[in-house]
């Protein structure tokens, strides 16, 4: 029975809500699309599948933070044939891993990391038991104009003794589902989608006249309210502006977001789980695969640019089910910032004539500083794709396309219907019942949901890890 082989590997007695439907499904050999709230145990509907199917389990993750979380919750678990395919390897480190591939339970590799030649090569050598695409959303939110790799992971799946695909997600549109089915190449995949609405999160917003203002509240609030929390913002400077003037109000926040050096997000990471930091006040680099069940309060700084992101980010509040709040505030004009900052790096009409005139060369305007790295990843994507006539219009749709998902943010931002239902219609999901305290539109009292703050410790001085390793250095002189 799967129950024994749960209690056997791992300790549990039963499954979560979804999990014994789908890896059912998967050991008869069939595909599989599965919709499950953050925080109902999603890795379980591969990990026990690796005990139980013939061959190797490979895990397409997006991020390298998620992909480590994972590597380690594994090892806690003490599973030791499992690796993690990315840059932290050192070259010998990868050849051996490629070496004795065949050997692990668990792979996991980033969609970039699998379209290396070598290891696509060493992966149609091996006969997988399961292939997964973990945060599979990813497939289509980020395929078309930020990370193509995503589009080609149909590459790696066998023609001949197909494994079964498995893709996980918490949060997915019908469109979305769609490019998840066409782009794994899943063959009449069984669905499980559970509802995304997480009725213990309760969603306000706040209108201001003056973007500054939206700063002063939440200095003010956090202040007077408990976490732990994230606060999201759009911009780096922001992040540490905001997490300094926290600081200076004896909040242990700190700041983070990618240009921070990797060994400090780890660390920033690290001292928000164990509970040394109340609040994180990031860009959206933060929160995939952030495994933290009492997050209180998720704060938006800024209007997210489409529905989907803002569903995942509020998704990382209350995971253990206990009563959480998001704050979304708007000031007159963001939806004019979201637009811009969505379509930044998009490849424009021009770029579409450098790259034509550099001929067999492409990688001169990126040299030239003449384009982004992100923008020429996805141009030279697509012109290998389609014709430069088929381009210039897919590009055209792509901006359009990102300026109607700021329009659907800001109607549930406008909008003075239920906030809860609306958001959920928006995924073709139906609301089954409201909650109390639903929504600002629908009647949210705060202090029945947030406690006010009892205590203020001092914060603990967020040390880089140069200034750490020096510290490290001089007590091991002493």
């Amino acid at each position: 029975m799967l129950e024994q082989a749960l209690q056997k590997h791992f300790g549990y007695t039963s499954f979560r809500t979804g999990q014994k439907e789908v890896i059912e499904q998967l050991l008869a050999g069939r595909d599989v699309i599965a919709l499950l709230p953050t925080g109902m145990g999603k890795s379980m509907c591969y990990q026990l599948p690796a005990y139980l199917l013939d061959g190797p389990v490979l895990i397409v993750s997006p991020l390298l933070s998620l992909m480590q979380d994972q590597v380690d919750q594994l090892k806690q678990f003490g599973e030791k044939r499992v690796v993690a395919l990315n840059s932290f390897l050192t070259a010998e480190q990868k050849r051996y891993a490629l070496h004795f591939l065949h050997q692990y339970r668990f792979i996991f590799a980033s969609p970039e990391m699998l379209m290396q030649p070598q290891v696509k090569e060493r992966l149609r050598a091996i006969r997988l038991g399961l292939i997964v695409a973990d945060e599979a959303h990813c497939i289509s939110q980020w395929g078309f104009d930020f990370r193509p790799d995503y589009l080609r992971l149909g590459e790696i799946i066998p023609k001949h003794n197909k494994p079964p695909i498995l893709a996980l997600s918490a949060t997915a549109t019908q469109t979305v589902l769609q490019d998840i089915e066409r782009y794994l190449h899943m063959q009449s995949p069984f669905y499980f989608l559970h509802s995304v609405n997480r009725p213990n999160i309760h969603l306000a917003k706040r209108f201001f006249q003056q973007k500054d203002d939206k700063i002063n509240w939440i200095l003010e609030h956090v202040q007077t309210t408990d976490g732990p929390g994230i606060i999201y913002t759009q911009s780096r400077s922001k992040t540490e502006t905001l997490s300094m003037a926290l600081l200076e109000r004896g909040i242990a926040a700190a700041a983070y977001h990618a240009g921070k050096e990797a060994e400090d997000r780890q660390f920033i990471q690290q001292q928000f789980l164990v509970g040394k930091l109340e609040w994180i006040v990031a860009t959206n680099a933060f929160g995939m695969g952030v495994h933290k069940g009492d997050i209180r309060q998720v704060i938006h700084e800024f209007m997210p640019a489409n529905i989907a992101n803002y569903m995942q980010e509020i998704g990382r509040a209350g995971r253990d089910g206990q009563p959480a709040v998001a704050t979304l505030l708007y000031a007159d004009g963001d939806e004019q910032f979201s637009q811009f900052i969505v379509t930044e790096d998009l490849p424009k009409m021009q770029h579409i004539e450098h790259y034509l005139a550099n001929g067999d060369h492409p990688m001169r305007m990126l040299d030239a500083g003449e384009i982004s790295e992100t923008a020429f990843r996805v141009l030279h994507y697509w012109m290998q794709q389609e014709s430069s006539e088929a381009v210039q219009k897919r590009l055209q749709q792509m901006e359009m396309d990102k300026y109607k998902a700021v329009h659907e943010m800001l109607q549930i931002v406008q909008a003075t219907d239920c906030m809860r239902e609306r958001l959920v219609n928006y995924f073709g999901q139906q609301l089954a019942e409201k909650t109390p305290n639903c929504c600002q539109n629908c009647g949210l009292v705060f202090e029945e949901i947030l406690s006010a703050k009892q205590t203020v410790e001092e914060p603990e001085k967020i040390l880089t890890w140069q200034e750490r390793l020096q510290r490290i250095l001089l007590s091991s002189l002493r």
